[in-house]
Formats: C-alpha cells, structure tokens, sequence
C-alpha cells in the first residue's frame, strides 16, 4: 500500500530519524482517536487496534522516504480504515457495513484526502475508549494496561518498564483483556447516566492507581517515576476536557497536579 493512493496532502521533506520520531509522537498524542474512531466504525474493539498498529507498521516503512504527512493522525486512520476494507474483502464479508465504510473513505479521497477530526465525534469516541477500557468486567491490573496503551498510547514495553514487569506479562494482559471484552459483548458507548456514576468511579480509581504507582513504586528500586506522574495528569486533564461536568474528575486532577 502507498501513500499516494491515498490522495495524499502536503507532506514535509523526507527524513528517516524526523519519519521515526513523527510516527511515536502521532501515535502518542493520537492513538485514542485513531482506535476510537476505528472502533465505532468496525464495532469491534480489538481488531480496531490490530488495524492502527498495521497503519503504524506502513507509516514505518514510508514516511522515511515519502515524507511525513501534514495530517499524520489522518493518514494512519485513512490507511487503517483501507486495511479493515481489504480484511472484509478477503473473508468475503461485502455486506452493508464494508460498502459504507467503502463510500466513506471515496469521499475523503474525493476531499483531497485531508480527513479533518470532527471534534464532537472525536471526543465521543475517546470518552467511550476510556470507558471501555475501564470496564467492569475487566480486572483493575487488566484495566490500567488497557488505559495506558490505547488511550494513553504507550507501548507494551514502556508499560512494563514503568511497572517493572516483564513485557510478555503486559501483552498477557492486554490480550486477555481484549478476550474478555469480545466474551462479554462489551458495547463501545458510554453507558447510561444511571450507571455512569459508577464506571466513572472506576476510571477515577485506575487514573489515581497509575498516579500512586509513580509516587510510592510497588516494587523494583526506584521509588519515583515521574514518567508514569505526567501520564496519569494528562489522561486526567483528557477526562475533564471530555467531561466537564463531572465535579469527581475535576477534583482528581486537582488533587493529583497539587
């Protein structure tokens, strides 16, 4: 798959380490959108995953040399999108689902390909990220490896780093998490008022559970990692910014950034 199939816009000028650097940083700051906006288009949590990191793998292998795009964020969910349409073609499933998505994406490319976020849909979709990466039928260990790398788009080795785990035990995690979710037919949504109260609850409790973990280490030798302080302030500054009027979320981030 190349770029210029993609209706491509203004990309910078080629370079291999600026390219490297580019795909963590977009994948950093993006990845709950890209895998939120992914997953309510495919319904399907894990492969919505699957599908960016194979949009990251193709960012990877071209922007060295073509160039990074000048809407990245776009680009990896313009190609992960094509990934899902190719994926369906090969298992035969041309039904309703593929020729929307399939319509879709022509009419981006017949945009210019410039896929702009639309930022009522976007916070939508990375506020049910949150939520159903903190779902209940999930353990707490499984819910902080699933928040830290799909909303916070960490690796599974600087999760187990920070942690001080080994890397497999992190991935064990996170595919079992992805298993349960599939099990119990987790809707992706944010749940109804009467049970958000609840489920806020929990997401509150995995924020402040990475926030301690940075300030008191539960194991390993060091008993600071600031690293995992400024992760757990900038998933909270995110909440509050998607959820303004949850006083809770508010007074968590106040408590953790005093």
């Amino acid at each position: 798959m190349h770029a210029s199939a993609h209706g491509e816009t203004a990309r910078s000028a080629p370079d291999p380490g600026s390219a490297q650097r580019a795909v963590s940083a977009v994948w950093r700051i993006e990845s709950a959108r890209i895998v939120g906006a992914l997953t309510r288009m495919v319904g399907d949590f894990g492969l919505a995953e699957e599908l960016a990191q194979e949009a990251i793998v193709d960012a990877l292998q071209q922007w060295p040399t073509d160039g990074v795009p000048r809407n990245a964020g776009a680009w990896l969910t313009a190609v992960a999108k094509r990934r899902a349409v190719d994926r369906w073609r090969r298992q035969e499933r041309l039904d309703e689902r593929l020729a929307l998505l399939a319509r879709d994406l022509e009419q981006e490319q017949g945009k210019g390909g410039d896929l702009l976020w639309d930022p009522d849909v976007v916070d939508d979709d990375v506020l049910r990220l949150i939520f159903i990466s903190c779902h209940p039928v999930l353990s707490r260990e499984a819910q902080v490896a699933l928040t830290l790398r799909v909303v916070g788009g960490l690796s599974s080795e600087e999760i187990a780093r920070a942690f001080l785990v080994p890397t497999a035990t992190v991935q064990q995690r996170i595919v079992r998490a992805k298993k349960t979710l599939a099990a119990a037919n987790a809707p992706f949504e944010v749940p109804p008022r009467e049970e958000r109260a609840q489920r806020i609850g929990a997401i509150l409790g995995v924020l402040y559970l990475i926030f301690n973990e940075a300030h008191a280490a539960s194991s390993g030798p060091e008993w600071m990692r600031p690293e995992l302080s400024d992760e757990a302030i900038r998933l909270g500054r995110v909440l509050a910014a998607l959820m303004p009027q949850e006083p809770e979320v508010h007074g968590l981030l106040a408590l953790m950034e005093l």
